[in-house]
């Protein structure tokens, strides 16, 4: 059956129906020779049987329970691949495509598909997942249509996606945002796009609180009067009163020294800040987001952290996962990172696209921006090589933990499928505090609102 020219359904831009687990989807992860798109998502519920093979557009046409799934990609067959759902599971079976289906790196004829398998057919990367909640509809989501109110929005991961919708609504308001996730994940991108959509006339302001000398974070956040201390030759505004009607983002907030926190929570609470050596406050108008790879309960709990202080930053706290649990939007972030280092003529051979895919990224989105910059400038902004991509020599790079972690993420998912979402209910089969199964949930990006039925 070809698939070229066949009728393309999207549909973005729709309200997402009521949230459901459990729904299978295929994710368009990396094109080689197209790594400028910024992949897609098929949903397969209410499908028994896919095929997949190339087309003149991406694209997806339904009849009855069966979908056809058209790729660009010149290296695929018109039939390359056919996916059956068989007593519960997912079967791929390749339909004698000239070059072959590749599962996981291994060629294959007919195989059972496991979460999180991942497809190869010519230049096409594909990544399936059994059962995320998620809606139905659109059958196919084009990256490339999505329109975020603001950059780092946009996901192609149902779950995410729901939760950077709450985040935009919160942005609009003046609730103090925490935004949580591992080093180069992106929550400056995402503190800067809540201010762009809080619509305050102020200035975006960002503050390193791990980068300030311990003896200066009092001075450099909130200023100081000439003549305060040794070498205060001048009136000092500090960084806080630069944002002014404005935002400030105070990113390793979890460095903050404990004197410099009571300080913090005083400008939280009055809504002032007192310069080192004044004797008066100075009323500000604030609006504070901030940011932390470390968990802040658990320094709570060793007094390292004030409590009222977590209080008052956490009006509504968000969790960006690592890009090792974003892998569906990998296509979303390369393409978006090669427009933004100018490189958007590169194309990749396969096994550099398997290497991307299959790297742990422990830097994250930070890793693989600069990865894709020293490739562009070793390829001439030509086709990348495997060599040139200057991955470690151990790929992929996964960390030691990685697979207790993965095992722990899978069970933590699949008792909130089991309990709709009820934290309690889950700790309580775990034999776990419902405090310790928080603290998971945070680490693996883990949203339990999204499996509430």
């Amino acid at each position: 059956m070809r698939m070229d020219g066949v009728r393309t359904i999207t549909r973005t831009g729709a309200r997402r129906g009521k949230r459901e687990a459990g729904k299978p989807y295929l994710f368009l992860a990396f094109q080689c020779d197209r790594p400028q798109a910024s992949g897609a998502r098929f949903c397969l519920d209410g499908a028994d049987e896919v095929e997949i093979g190339r087309a003149q557009t991406l694209s997806v046409e339904a009849d009855g329970r069966a979908l056809r799934l058209g790729l660009p990609d010149a290296r695929m067959s018109s039939a390359h691949l056919k996916l059956q759902r068989v007593l519960g599971a997912w079967v791929a079976e390749d339909l004698g495509s000239k070059n072959g289906t590749l599962l996981d790196g291994r060629r294959i004829a007919r195989e059972e598909l496991a979460d999180r398998a991942l497809l190869e057919l010519g230049h096409t990367f594909i990544i399936f997942r059994d059962a995320l909640p998620g809606p139905s509809e659109p059958l196919l989501l084009d990256g490339s249509e999505l329109e975020p109110a603001a950059p780092g929005l946009d996901t192609l991961l149902p779950a995410l996606a729901l939760e950077l919708e709450r985040l935009e609504t919160v942005a609009r308001s003046r609730i103090p945002v925490l935004l949580r996730g591992e080093s180069g994940t992106g929550k400056e991108l995402l503190a800067a796009a809540i201010h762009r959509l809080s619509g305050r006339p102020g200035a975006f302001q960002a503050v390193n609180c791990g980068a300030i000398a311990p003896s200066l974070v009092e001075s450099e956040l909130f200023g100081h009067r000439r003549g305060a201390f040794s070498g205060a030759d001048d009136d000092h505004s500090g960084i806080i009163r630069g944002a002014d009607r404005g935002t400030l983002l105070l990113d390793e907030i979890g460095d903050l020294p404990l004197p410099a926190q009571t300080a913090m929570l005083r400008v939280l609470q009055e809504g002032e800040v007192l310069p080192v050596g004044a004797t008066r406050p100075i009323k500000l108008d604030l609006r504070v987001v901030a940011a932390t790879h470390r968990d802040l309960d658990a320094l709570v709990a060793q007094q390292r952290f004030r409590a009222d202080l977590l209080g008052r930053i956490s009006g509504y706290a968000c969790t960006l996962p690592p890009l090792r649990y974003r892998r569906e939007d990998f296509a979303l972030l390369v393409a978006s990172l090669l427009q933004k280092i100018g490189a958007a003529q590169l194309s990749f051979s396969s096994d550099a696209a398997r290497a991307l895919l299959g790297h742990a990224w422990p830097l994250n989105i930070r890793e693989l921006e600069k990865c894709l910059s020293s490739a562009a400038v070793l390829a001439g902004n030509d086709r990348v090589e495997l060599e040139q991509l200057r991955l470690p020599a151990a790929a992929p790079a996964a960390r030691p933990d990685d697979g207790h972690d993965q095992r722990r993420r899978e069970e933590l998912i699949a008792l909130l499928r089991e309990h709709a979402g009820n934290v309690t209910s889950v700790a309580r089969a775990m034999g776990k505090a419902r405090t310790q199964v928080q603290r998971w949930l945070r680490r693996y990006a883990i949203d339990p609102l999204s499996f509430r039925r």
